[in-house]
């Protein structure tokens, strides 16, 4: 059997570093004009702040209106954000995911749910030892040619379905 740390090594090389929100490869990061992006900022907090439903955002429209900017302003509050008051270490923040067409292993969605499982249990340890154990079960998660579904379900749905 492998050991835990060996699928944890496995995965944080798979994991697409620079996808995520404050990584280095994204600098500088995006940023949108004081006073400007107000309203849907806004609306997004109030729906991420009303913890009655889970929810998907889906930012969307033409290059250069701003959706990058928009999701680097909310990824870097709900990183400031507990879980609850009496979580130190587990943030609001599940993971984040930038593609980018300059980048081969951004422009793809191969390594979607591997990059968001690693940032997942990275940021809740108390999911870890699922995905780990998903990992483990079925080592080809980590294929980026693998059923999407497959990836999605294993790696990160059933590890949310633990917190």
């Amino acid at each position: 059997a492998q050991s835990s740390e060996g699928t944890w090594e496995k995965l944080s090389q798979v994991a697409v570093k620079g996808a995520e929100y404050d990584s280095r490869e994204r600098q500088p990061h995006p940023k949108y004009l004081k006073g400007t992006r107000v309203d849907l900022l806004n609306y997004i907090n109030m729906l991420l702040d009303n913890r009655q439903k889970s929810k998907l955002i889906w930012l969307h429209g033409t290059v250069g209106v701003g959706k990058s900017a928009v999701a680097f302003t909310v990824a870097e509050r709900m990183r400031g954000l507990k879980v609850t008051e009496r979580t130190n270490n587990e943030m609001r923040l599940a993971g984040t995911f930038f593609f980018s067409r300059k980048h081969t292993k951004r422009s793809t969605t191969g390594y979607f749910f591997a990059t968001l499982a690693y940032q997942l249990a990275r940021n809740f340890p108390s999911v870890r030892e699922e995905v780990n154990r998903a990992i483990r079960e079925h080592p080809a998660l980590l294929d980026p040619d693998t059923s999407l579904r497959d990836q999605m379900e294993a790696l990160f749905l059933r590890p949310l379905w633990m917190l």
